[in-house]
């Protein structure tokens, strides 16, 4: 690049006189001067500019900036260029560099020192602490994508990572859905939140090469990004569209699970869609949660897991406080009465609130189950 600019300085000075101007012209011709080298030097000012933020040491800073100016201001072409140059060029050449090396040799200003000492302070404290620090962001991944015929339809099925606050082992919630689901979400939060919605983008719909492989990855880091962009804004991080994108189909397959009796596959989804509403950090409906525990409590006593069922009745009267009136309230009651009494436990709490409710007529005698309620109950 130096060989190139000084062969550009070298043919503008040329062109100040006719004579200069004619002796130079053969050789002028060799480096046109048209737009390759301003397309060449913003590609290079794109690559240093791409890439991925990260903290490294300052040794490492100060000898890829130095690196750096030495390969833009020197070049491997410069010996053969100076030797070419006049020797006016080769005198401000030197002085260019005289100066560059009394700058380098200058120490920093209190200011630059005091930044400096700052920046290497927090490079030391991410180095110690990044292995501690827990993301407040939730993250995305699609780890696999799958083509499903299911004729007459033919659509891929995306299977997304969703990775939040919390222990690094723990395995992270999964979700599976297909374009149509996502285009729905992004339809629906563009009706509702059109002002947050207008700087998110989503990939478009395409009638032909939907399936292959280069779609599907485009399409995928798409998703991600999306989502992503979602969970960025707090107005839709808590949009009723964007929790039911999440949780429903979940809770929906789980529920039918349970009514036919495949607890150990309803289990599996029971406790992914109580992952995912504890990392989504936000309201899902006012009753998910609870009925999320409810199935749980179901499928382990299923399984004849009395700890667990009752470890997830327990849970659920919490979150249930003093609210008499709810209508799971009397079920949890009457599951950990009953797991407590299994298991050789204290239940006197319990039964004191649950023959609370039945003397003030608020549930009846017995009350019902747990699996009946899940059973009966609309999930939309």
């Amino acid at each position: 690049m130096a060989s190139r600019l000084l062969h550009r300085l070298r043919h503008a000075l040329a062109s100040d006189g006719p004579g200069e101007a004619a002796a130079a012209g053969p050789e002028a011709e060799q480096f046109p001067e048209t737009s390759e080298l301003e397309d060449d030097d913003a590609e290079g000012l794109s690559s240093r500019l791409s890439g991925t933020l990260s903290f490294t040491s300052a040794e490492d800073d100060g000898d890829d900036e130095d690196q750096g100016e030495d390969d833009e201001e020197v070049g491997p072409d410069s010996p053969s260029a100076g030797d070419r140059t006049s020797g006016e060029d080769t005198g401000k050449c030197g002085r260019r560099g005289e100066r560059r090396e009394r700058r380098e040799r200058s120490p920093p200003p209190d200011g630059q020192r005091g930044s400096q000492l700052l920046t290497r302070q927090l490079q030391d404290f991410w180095k110690k602490s990044r292995n501690t620090l827990v993301p407040q962001r939730l993250l995305f991944e699609v780890t696999s994508a799958n083509v499903v015929k299911d004729p007459p339809s033919k659509y891929v099925l995306y299977t997304l990572a969703v990775m939040g606050p919390g222990p690094p082992d723990r395995q992270p919630a999964q979700i599976s859905r297909r374009y149509s689901d996502f285009e729905r979400l992004h339809r629906n939060l563009q009706r509702h939140f059109r002002g947050p919605m207008a700087a998110i983008s989503f990939p478009r719909k395409r009638l032909r090469r939907n399936f292959t492989a280069e779609t599907i990855a485009r399409r995928s880091r798409a998703f991600e990004q999306f989502l992503g962009h979602l969970q960025a804004v707090p107005e839709l991080r808590h949009a009723p569209d964007l929790q039911d994108f999440f949780v429903l189909p979940e809770l929906q397959r789980a529920q039918s699970l349970t009514c036919t009796g495949l607890y150990r596959e309803a289990l599996a989804l029971w406790a992914n869609a109580w992952q995912l509403q504890t990392q989504l950090d936000a309201p899902s409906g006012p009753d998910r949660p609870l009925l999320t525990l409810a199935g749980l409590a179901v499928c382990h006593q299923e399984l004849e897991d009395p700890v667990e069922a009752r470890a997830c009745c327990e849970k659920a009267l919490q979150l249930l406080g003093d609210k008499s009136l709810h209508t799971l309230l009397a079920p949890f009651l009457e599951a950990h009465v009953r797991l407590s009494w299994r298991l050789g436990l204290d239940k006197r709490h319990s039964e004191a609130r649950l023959q609370a409710l039945q003397e003030a007529g608020l549930t009846p005698t017995p009350p019902p189950s747990l699996k009946e309620l899940l059973i009966k109950e609309v999930l939309g």
